[in-house]
Formats: structure tokens, sequence, C-alpha cells
């Protein structure tokens, strides 16, 4: 930063003599990431969290927002593992999970671009399938006339007059679908989430085999029996069978296994305040790079942001003459008002008011930003505060 024309300053705990001029700050934008650093804080490290990994129960991938979406919906325990690729249905990108089928759809103006398909449709008995559905995959036994008939009724919608009477403490109507959902699938349901999860029901509750009863929901299928009570059944894995659906998956793979850990942003390496010889600083102004060393040994670096044209920082040796723990810098230069509270970790090395800096307002280091300052990471800024002494050498070149 130059600090030309008028100036005011408010500045605590000051070491070396006052302020003489101030300096002016850089502009705002977003965050460019340290890279190949020995030592790295927190606002540099080069981090990133997977976009695809691999689930190696079943040997599919999950990538993007698909993984996006199943992480942040409840991951297995919601939607099971997926048992495909992705595929293109419908002209649609889609994959299959034990209990969901996810679909990409960019064009969605909310900007939901993931959606749960709604398979329970699918389950119908009278729809017409892609490929000639293997029924028995789809819970009781479907072979018979009598389950079959008893899951043909389930389908028709009740009246509002009928629905009205099950509308009760035991009991939901749901009009958008003209069906019921009762006792303890209605339990269920509305402990899961109600419509937001498994959509509203469009069956009634059915008879099944053995003493099993189901019921269709707009995204899943519900079952209940005296030995296992009401679960989910995994309509993904059983519509992947009826449309006979590739669900071969590999055994390695080149991208990381799926764990949560994998999301979960390391520490960084605390900064060394050790120094064994000479502390100095280089910044090289043609890659916006600092970097800070015990004699030869680096000992760390950063990107930085330094002049930008018309307010070049300058090149040459300087010293650090003071230092200012914060400083609120305010006036006009070149034509613009500046006023910035509390300008922290200020380390001063020319007598027009040059200085090395953190700076809060902007993250875009590796950019000239400045009206002629060194902008730093805030993090980086204290820690150099505190190792550096009035007198340090500070190297500036291209």
């Amino acid at each position: 930063m130059l600090a030309f024309g008028e100036t005011r300053a408010r500045s605590r705990r000051a070491s070396g003599v006052s302020v003489a001029a101030l300096a002016l700050i850089g502009l705002l934008i977003p965050l460019l990431a340290l890279v190949a650093s020995p030592v790295k804080t927190a606002a540099q490290t080069d981090w990133a969290p997977p976009r695809t990994v691999f689930i190696s129960e079943t040997g599919q991938t999950i990538d993007g927002v698909f993984l996006d979406q199943w992480r942040a919906g409840g991951g297995v325990n919601a939607y099971g593992y997926p048992i495909t690729a992705e595929l293109t249905e419908n002209d649609r990108v889609v994959q299959y999970y034990e209990y969901a089928r996810f679909e990409y759809v960019p064009e969605d103006p909310d900007g939901i671009v993931v959606h749960l398909g709604n398979i329970g449709e699918e389950l119908k008995p009278v729809t017409v399938f892609r490929t000639m559905p293997n029924l028995s995959g789809s819970g009781g036994s479907a072979g018979t006339l009598a389950y079959l008939a008893n899951e043909t009724r389930a389908w028709i919608p009740l009246s509002d007059a009928a629905g009205t009477q099950l509308d009760n403490d035991t009991g939901t109507f749901v009009p958008e679908t003209g069906h019921s959902v009762q006792h303890g699938f209605k339990d269920f349901w509305e402990t899961t989430g109600g419509a937001a999860y498994l959509g509203n029901p469009i069956s009634e509750e059915f008879q099944g085999a053995r003493g099993v009863r189901y019921q269709v929901f707009e995204r899943g299928k519900l079952a209940w029996s005296e030995v296992d009570g009401v679960h989910m059944l995994p309509v993904g894995s059983i519509l992947a069978k009826q449309y006979n659906l590739d669900t071969t998956g590999t055994p390695t793979s080149d991208y990381p296994t799926y764990a949560e850990d994998l999301f979960i942003e390391p520490t960084p390496e605390p900064l060394p305040n050790a120094v064994s010889g000479e502390l100095w600083i280089e910044v090289n102004l043609s890659s916006q790079y600092m970097t800070v060393w015990d004699g030869s040994n680096v000992l760390a670096e950063t990107y930085v942001s330094t002049g930008r044209d018309g307010f070049d920082t300058p090149p040459g040796t300087f010293y650090i003459s003071y230092k200012l723990e914060f400083q609120t810098m305010e006036g006009v230069l070149g034509g613009e008002y500046y006023n910035v509270p509390d300008v922290p970790w200020v380390m001063y090395f020319t007598e027009m008011g040059h200085a090395i800096h953190g700076t809060y307002w902007h993250d875009n280091f590796g950019t000239p930003m400045s009206h002629g300052c060194v902008n730093l990471p805030m993090d980086f800024a204290e820690w150099l505060y505190g190792i550096a002494e009035s007198g340090t050498r500070i190297e500036i070149h291209y």
C-alpha cells in the first residue's frame, strides 16, 4: 500500500517510530489456495475433498452432485449403496441405489439438480415395463392370483368420503394421491420425513403371502411382518432386476474408497517459531509469492498480493522499519477514498508507506491487488509479525 494524500491513523501497540504515512488497501475477490509449500496454514492448504468415491460393498462409484446428495441425504442409511453405474434413461443421467434412483435434472428452476425418482409407480402391476418384469422380486407371492388381486385393488384411489373416514389419530388421508397411510406404516412414514423422503402413498396397504403386508409410496415400498415390523424394501434393487440392468461392479478402483474421513479437512501444520540463522523475506513480484528464509533454508511460504498496475510494489532490498499490530487506515490515493478499520499485523519497509500486512478484505492471493503493499493471508501475517523483528531484511524482485 502507498500512503499519499491526507491520511489519518489509529494504532495500537506500536513498536518502532510513529507512523508517518498510511497505506491503501486492495480490492475484494475469492480465494486461491497455497500450493507446494513446506508449511501450510488453514487458509492456504491445497486440500480438497474427493468428487468421486469408490463403494467397495457394491463395486460402484458415486460422483459429483450424486455424491453430494447421497451424503447430505443420509448416505447408506437413507438410500443404500449404489448398485449400478450412471446410466442414461429417457435422456436423463440416473443411478440406481438399493432404495432409490437418483436423477440428474440440470434445468431444475430451483437449482435442485438431483431428484429422487418416483419409482413407486413403476411397481404398479398394470405398468407397462420396459422389459418383462420379474414380479417375484417386488415382494410377496406375486405368482398367485389372490396376491395380484389384492395388490391391484390397493392401487385404486379412495373417494374423498372414504378417505375422510380414515383421516384420524391412527391414519392420514392424502388427497393429492387419493390414498391413506395407517397405523405402523403411518408412524414409519412420518418418522422418516413423510412426503419429503418416501413421497406420498400411491396405494393402500395390501396383504401379501405369509402374513406380510405392503404399501407403495411415490419413492419407496414398505413391508410389515410380525418378525421384522415395518421396514423398507430395496425398490432400487427390485427395479434394477426387473429392467435387467447391469449391477456388476469392480473389486478395485483408482478412486478413493468411501469414508467420511475423506471429507474432513486435515489440521494444517503449525508455522515454525524457531530460527537458527538469519530470518529474511523474499517477495517474487512475477509469481506473487513470498518465501520466508532461515538462512538458506525455507521456513514458510505463501501466495501474496502486491501492487497492481500504477501502484507497483518497488523492487529492491528493504528492511522492516517499524511494526503496528493494528491500524485503521483512511485517506485519498489516486483520487480514491479509502477507510479500512483495524488493518492487522502491519510491517512498514519504505518511507513512502509500503508495508507487509494481514488482509481480511480479500483472499485473491496470487494476483496483484494492492496499491503497493504486500497483502498476506491473515494467519500467515500474524505468524510473520510475531517472528520478524524491526530490521528484518526484505528482498523484492521480479
